[in-house]
Parts: structure tokens; sequence; C-alpha cells
């Protein structure tokens, strides 16, 4: 079967939650479709409901990070990630956040869903995010949900009074690309990676402090069905922003999809 027919299948089978999550983000308030249970036998709480494929989601305006399954999808999983470059990791020297613009900005021009009136904290919120609930009075700060984290592959009820039980991680961290030549890019080009929607996920918080600025040989998601699917996403935010990785960590990647 052509990967367009694959595509046009899975389109067909989610359409309905595709159209919830296009109209809330447009700013309908109120909260999200429930979703699928949890689904923890293949791949945790992420690989049911609404979590879509990295593969069939090369922006990253769908929600979620669904396991790569099945050995088409595997294999195509290894060839985008053989087309990232590697280099050795230099040096951290100059290194600061702010060098990437303030955080969550909503006018990083050149990626989805900038200049929406939301920042991108909360834009990816109502992304990911199910039973959505909003603060008295806006459409765009998220003040409770629940989240399927793909990383640990658990269920969160979040509530903005503990804010910090759900960060959002850059896939590829910020001092990850500025060793890796963001150091050299303009600001604007920084600004772009800090707040594209392919680069980031919101996942359980201490996953992502346990993360830190690792690359995938030092770090991946404790939930084991969902890395391949890890390592496609870093692969596909190196290749738009044409970042190399180390050899250790492409090597890691391939494993991780069977390569």
């Amino acid at each position: 079967m052509t990967r367009d027919k694959r595509w046009g299948a899975r389109a067909r089978r989610t359409g309905p939650v595709v159209i919830a999550a296009v109209a809330l983000l447009a700013g309908c308030e109120g909260a999200r479709d429930a979703g699928s249970p949890a689904d923890t036998a293949d791949g945790g709480a992420a690989s049911g409901g609404r979590a879509v494929s990295p593969l069939d989601n090369p922006d990253g305006t769908e929600p979620g990070l669904a396991p790569v399954t099945g050995e088409a999808d595997r294999a195509e999983a290894v060839a985008l990630i053989t087309k990232v470059t590697t280099k050795g990791r230099g040096p951290k020297t100059g290194y600061d956040r702010d060098e990437f613009g303030y955080a969550w900005m909503d006018t990083a021009d050149g990626v989805p869903l900038a200049r929406n009136g939301c920042d991108t904290r909360n834009d990816l919120l109502q992304r990911d995010g199910r039973d959505v609930r909003f603060r008295s009075g806006s459409n765009c700060v998220v003040v409770a949900m629940t989240l399927d984290d793909p990383y640990t592959g658990t269920t969160i009820e979040w509530r903005k009074q503990e804010a910090a039980e759900v960060q959002i991680d850059h896939v590829v961290p910020l001092s990850y690309s500025w060793q890796m030549g963001a150091s050299r890019w303009s600001e604007a080009e920084r600004e772009r990676l800090a707040n594209d929607t392919l680069n980031l996920i919101p996942v359980e918080g201490r996953a992502n402090s346990a993360k830190g600025d690792s690359g995938p040989a030092s770090w991946l998601p404790p939930d084991r069905g969902v890395r391949c699917a890890y390592a496609v996403r870093f692969a596909q935010v190196a290749l738009k922003y044409e970042m190399p990785v180390t050899s250790a960590d492409r090597r890691t990647m391939l494993e991780q999809c069977g390569g």
C-alpha cells in the first residue's frame, strides 16, 4: 500500500478528532473530545485516542507522539533518520536561553500557530490536552486538562496550580542545538526553533527535568513503545533546521527503529 493511501485511510479514521482540534485552536472555548482510553499494552497512554505518529505529522500541528509500528513505517523511520548528518558536539560557551527569544513568544515568524494571540505554551497545552478548561474570560490560558504523556505512558490530570507537573519539552534541546551550530544562526532562526510545534511536546515535568539537554544517546523516553517515534521527531527537527547530531545520537536513534 502506498504512503498516500495509508495516510488517506488514517485521515478517514481520525477526521472527527482533527476537526475538533482545529476548532479549539481557532479559539473555541470549552473541553476537547475525551478521546480513547489509555492503551498501556502498546506504547502507553499516548498511543490511544488522539496521538498521531510523527510520520503523519511532519509539521507538529497534530497532538501527541504515537508509536511507530509496522515493518513499512519502521523502515520509513530508519530511512528518515539516515538522512541526518553527524558531527561532534561543540562547546556550550555563550549559551543562554534568551538567545532563543523570550519564553513562549507568540511572534516567532515562520512556525505554525504564531501570531494567533496565544503564547506557545498555551497553544501546546490546547493541542495535546483533553478536557481542556480555560481561565474565565479567556480562550487561551489553560487552567486544567488531561494529558496522555507520551514519554512515560501515564495520564496526568493537570491543574495550573501545580504548573510544573507538565512541562513543554524541546525535543531537540536548545542547549544541544547551540552546540550543534545554532550559536551561528540568526536570532530569528533560533526563535523559530524555540517555538516550533514540531520541536515541542507537553510531557511529565519529572521526565523533562531528567532529560535536561541530553541527546538520544544519553536519554530516551521511559516508555519503550514510543522511543522510535521520539527518534523520528528528533530527526525531523534536525533535518528541518539542517542541524547535525552526534554520531552516537544517530546510532541510538537508528537502533530504536530497528536500523
